[in-house]
């Protein structure tokens, strides 16, 4: 049967019809351990207590009321993150590619409203990913992405990847600031240096501009820390978050210091669903968990733990691990099969992952994945590569 879908995604032939936990159960009665969490939305797993508790709670209440009027959930979980961040505001929208829009638009407006409105340009990063509206895309820079959507957005210069001369050489009269993601996700988790994030708030502060981060695939204690960046002991002006925000109901947020959202004035932006009632309470349930005591510290112990049992497959399978790379529960796996491959054969031993640029698998396991849950995975893994090591050949494409 022809699917009314358009037809923009290359989808695996399997259906689920409940889960559990990090567990996937599909509809031919097969189980999986989901170590893609839906590309790191499913922060909490599936079918968490508190999850399920909340929305059926809040269900019962009106879902929508609009930003015409007063939404007390909304205003609970922006205070919420502000005690969290660094920030001093929220801006709250539907997904990451509308939250990196609107640091964007902060990022000009900041400017305007200091009688500047010729500086509106940043500087972003060779294999970046922002999203997939029009700016977005742009901003990213993949070619891939931009053919046939006529030109290009105008307003991103960018520079290579870890390259602070370079950055610094792009700064020009009309520059804004600077948008990166502290790990590159899509790109192919491309993890940038402490010495250089902190070197880039340190030329932000002496050249006037705004630093905004893009964490919406690493945010949310996906790295052991609420913030990835925090881990350079460093703090942007801007800040994107969706995804694991949600922990699988469709939310993002723009968090901005006070003096960096000050261009952001009345009618300045605007979302007809953004914090809506039903999207806010399920974000404020998932910061109940995230923020409890611990609970990043965990998440970094088990990174530690992933990484070791990684490393060890890279060491068994050198045909077909390159290296590994990640922090937290974000992990990549740069092969040396097609990445394509190395996805269908770990689904196939019954664990979901996530293809990503540079030929690397993205491992994003639920951030409440038990050791247990770990090194079952590994062994799957283990079973998956010593299939394609029978037939290992060289790698030649980019794979994702």
């Amino acid at each position: 049967m022809n699917s009314a879908l358009f037809p923009t995604y290359a989808r695996a032939d399997v259906s689920f019809e409940r889960g559990e936990g990090p567990w996937l159960f599909a509809a031919d009665g097969d189980r999986y351990l989901d170590f893609g969490g839906g590309v790191a939305v499913m922060s909490l797993g599936y079918a968490h207590p508190h999850l399920v508790e909340t929305l059926r709670d809040a269900a019962e209440k009106p879902w929508h009321v609009s930003n015409l009027y007063q939404v007390p959930q909304a205003e609970r979980l922006a205070r919420r993150l502000t005690e969290a961040t660094f920030a001093d505001l929220v801006f709250f929208s539907n997904s990451g590619a509308e939250a990196v829009e609107c640091a964007i638009k902060t990022a000009r407006k900041y400017h305007a409203a200091n009688g500047a409105p010729e500086r509106y340009r940043l500087i972003t990063f060779e294999g970046a990913f922002h999203g997939r509206t029009l700016a977005t895309l742009a901003a990213g820079g993949n070619a891939k992405y931009l053919e046939g959507f006529g030109p290009k957005v105008d307003g991103f210069d960018p520079a290579p990847f870890g390259d602070l001369a370079a950055v610094e050489a792009l700064i020009g009269p009309e520059t804004a600031g600077i948008l990166l993601e502290p790990i590159q996700g899509e790109g192919g988790v491309r993890v940038f240096p402490r010495n250089f994030l902190k070197g880039l708030r340190e030329l932000c502060d002496r050249r006037g501009l705004l630093l905004a981060v893009d964490e919406v695939q690493t945010g949310v204690g996906r790295t052991g820390t609420f913030l990835c960046i925090e881990q350079a002991g460093v703090s942007p002006d801007i800040a994107a978050l969706a995804k694991g925000l949600g922990g699988g109901f469709p939310i993002g947020a723009c968090l901005a210091t006070r003096e960096a959202a000050k261009g952001m004035t009345l009618g300045a932006h605007g979302s007809t669903f953004g914090g809506n009632p039903l999207a806010a309470a399920v974000g404020g349930a998932v910061l109940d968990v995230v923020l409890s005591p611990g609970f990043m510290e965990r998440v970094a112990r088990l990174g530690s733990l992933l990484r070791q049992r990684l490393a060890e497959l890279g060491d068994r399978y050198p045909s077909v691990i390159e290296s590994i790379r990640g922090e937290g529960l974000l992990f990549g796996v740069k092969t040396r099969v097609p990445n394509t491959e190395f996805v269908a054969a770990a689904r196939k031993a019954g664990l979901l992952t996530i293809g990503a640029g540079d030929n690397v698998v993205r491992l994003l396991p639920p951030l409440i994945v038990e050791e247990e849950h770990i090194l079952e995975a590994a062994r799957r893994l283990d079973n998956a590569c010593a299939e394609l090591q029978k037939s290992a050949k060289p790698h030649t494409g980019a794979g994702l």
